[in-house]
């Protein structure tokens, strides 16, 4: 995983699923995504639970947090990250937004999850290999993006 900048930048969004509930996700100014978490609601104890978990996935505190206009976000964002700043506007959440799309180009075809457990598990897998792909790992960086991932598993079967 990319070391993250004590600058950070993170875009957080929750997009529905065909299925157990709603999405969060947080990527950073890079692209990679950070975390993914599958709530069965979507609260201030969901959101609270979400950014209590990127804050303990990355163990850095970002400057600035991108966000939707929901009226949870504030609250929670002043109660655990209070140095951050919230910025809302109508297009600063686009990266995170376009992210939601390719998750949800994938799980289309899939015709929605049964349960929070499976949802979760295929919505971080989803994410790994979008990272993979993107080149956020120390695995099969020489390679071109299009057998990146195939090189990266080979390689993580050698080492295993």
């Amino acid at each position: 995983m990319r070391v993250p900048s004590t600058m950070a930048i993170w875009s957080t969004g929750r997009r529905r699923t065909r299925g157990p509930g709603y999405v969060y996700r947080a990527i950073d100014q890079h692209g990679q995504v950070i975390d993914v978490l599958v709530s069965a609601r979507r609260d201030a104890a969901a959101a609270r639970r979400f950014f209590r978990r990127v804050l303990a996935t990355v163990k850095v505190t970002p400057s600035e947090v991108i966000t939707d206009a929901a009226a949870i976000h504030p609250g929670v964002l002043d109660e655990l990250i209070p140095q951050a700043w919230h910025h809302v506007e109508q297009y600063a959440n686009n990266p995170i937004e376009s992210d939601h799309g390719q998750l949800k180009h994938r799980l289309k075809p899939m015709r929605g999850l049964r349960n929070d457990r499976t949802a979760q598990t295929i919505i971080a897998g989803h994410a790994f290999v979008q990272n993979l792909r993107r080149g956020h790992y120390e695995l099969a960086i020489d390679s071109p993006p299009a057998t990146r991932v195939a090189e990266a598993f080979t390689e993580l079967a050698q080492a295993i």
